[in-house]
């Protein structure tokens, strides 16, 4: 394993103590030469002026007595005579016998007006700090001070601080690591939050249960936790659908082939009779003909309301409705006309407004969503039942109802009365209650055109309300239908 892979795996915290380190690692090196430098220029300074100081009462005593009788400090201190390019000491029996740089000083002090400085290493004796000085026409006084001392004291000043700066270092890590660990402490319950969540069978679940709880960790870490239960909340709805949605094709599928298989059984059945008096009973050939023909035709229509729905449900860009402009009244006052001929049993009522309602839909669809709610209300309440049908306006919408006065839907079944292959007693049969995909068929249709129908019911009145926009927006009806069950 390489160092950049290791490092990626090292714990955050770890990382973060690590690199603030590194940083006030830095810092301290810079703090530490700094202090260092300046350190070891303030005694350089204080040197100078000691030898200045000391060169000048050197001067005194060369004017008094012609001459030096002591170095001061413990220094060397010597006279030299400059005469043509050349310095000779005046008392060498005092200095060192690297002595060269002595020299050299000397003959920089001649001609100029300033005192020369200089650092040396003197054979045998180390560093030293050497000063010139002229105190008299072609005389110059060289004074050399150890540099041991103020070495010594910046290489113990540096010890101190590298000593003092790795405790810091050490203290600053430790400490940090553990005030950050203690800081991403809610980051560490979230990682175990979302751990968890591996552990839960999301396979027929609808809601996790677990969520990242805690209020401290700051603003940055409270909005993080914000968007980590958020991103729950919005898993759990996801899975909440797509539990119902596969609930609801399992019992579409189920209830889909229990439908065919009905008339396919039927078919079947009759298709040996037919066959059975076609050999010993021709005069009975035609019923049994007929009977065939009538359960093909409802697995016909059973088919179509299937394809239809699928159709509605499919995500192709382009709609199956073929919409034009149109009288919803007219198309109202056709589908009463018929019901009337097919229903005699049911008086029906028919209130429009007096002129026609425009409007832009599938009349084809349309009329076969007032003939389905119509037939709705005929076939689930007994003969003589009243049955009205009405067409209004409002401001943005064109509104269609079709109601009864018969016993009523139960309040248990509203909600579902809309969903395929429901019906409100599973115990009806094709003749009577229909194949359940009436009601399904009218609000996917509805919704197609961009509208909604609602249900009210309470015994002895049922209502059945659709809105059409007058405007429709979008151009896809499957993005309307917010209903999750019906996809």
């Amino acid at each position: 394993m390489t160092f950049r892979s290791r490092w990626k795996r090292t714990r955050l915290d770890t990382r973060l103590a690590l690199g603030l380190g590194a940083l006030a690692l830095a810092v301290f090196a810079v703090v530490g030469t700094v202090m260092a430098t300046s350190m070891e220029e303030f005694l350089a300074r204080r040197m100078d002026d000691q030898m200045a100081t000391t060169q000048v009462s050197l001067k005194k005593e060369y004017d008094r007595n012609n001459g030096l009788k002591s170095s001061g400090y413990g220094w060397y201190s010597a006279l030299y005579e400059v005469r043509d390019g050349q310095a000779r000491p005046v008392n060498p029996e005092g200095l060192p016998d690297d002595s060269a740089p002595f020299a050299e000083v000397a003959l920089r002090v001649v001609g100029g007006e300033e005192p020369s400085y200089g650092t040396e290493y003197l054979e045998g004796l180390g560093a030293y700090r050497l000063r010139g000085c002229q105190i008299a026409d072609g005389v110059v006084i060289v004074s050399a001070a150890p540099m041991n001392d103020m070495t010594t004291t910046v290489r113990q000043l540096v010890l101190v601080e590298v000593a003092a700066f790795l405790l810091a270092l050490i203290a600053f890590v430790v400490i940090g690591r553990a005030v950050l660990r203690r800081g991403l402490q809610p980051l560490s319950d979230m990682a175990r939050t979302a751990h968890d969540i591996t552990s839960h069978d999301l396979t027929d679940s609808a809601r996790l249960a677990v969520r990242a709880e805690g209020g401290d960790g700051g603003a940055e870490v409270e909005e993080l936790r914000s968007a980590f239960n958020t991103m729950l909340e919005h898993i759990d709805a996801s899975l909440a659908a797509r539990t119902v949605a596969e609930q609801r094709l399992r019992r579409f599928i189920a209830d889909a082939s229990h439908e065919l298989r009905t008339p396919l059984t039927s078919i079947r059945g009759y298709a040996d009779l037919f066959r059975y008096a076609a050999a010993n009973e021709p005069g009975e050939r035609e019923a049994h003909l007929e009977k065939l023909r009538s359960e093909a035709a409802r697995m016909s229509v059973l088919l179509d309301d299937l394809l239809l729905l699928a159709r509605l449900d499919s995500a192709e860009v382009e709609t199956s409705l073929r919409v034009t402009d149109g009288d919803v009244a007219a198309l109202a006052r056709e589908a009463a006309d018929a019901f009337r001929a097919a229903r005699p049993a049911h008086p029906l009522s028919l209130s429009l407004p007096p002129g026609p309602v425009p409007l832009a839909f599938d009349p084809m669809r349309l009329r076969q969503v007032v003939d389905n709610l119509l037939t709705n209300a005929a076939v689930h309440t007994p003969p003589g039942t009243a049955v009205a049908l009405s067409v209004s306006t409002t401001p943005r919408a064109v509104v269609v109802r079709v109601a009864d006065s018969g016993p009523g839907i139960p309040r248990g079944d509203q909600a579902r009365i809309f969903d395929r292959f429901y019906r409100v007693d599973d115990s009806r049969t094709r003749d009577r209650g229909g194949s359940g995909l009436g009601l399904a068929v009218v609000r996917s249709l509805v919704v197609a055109h961009g509208g909604t129908v609602s249900l009210s019911s309470d015994p002895g009145s049922t209502t059945f309300t659709v809105h059409l926009p007058h405007h429709p927006e979008g151009p896809t009806p499957r993005s309307r239908e917010s209903n999750p069950q019906d996809r």
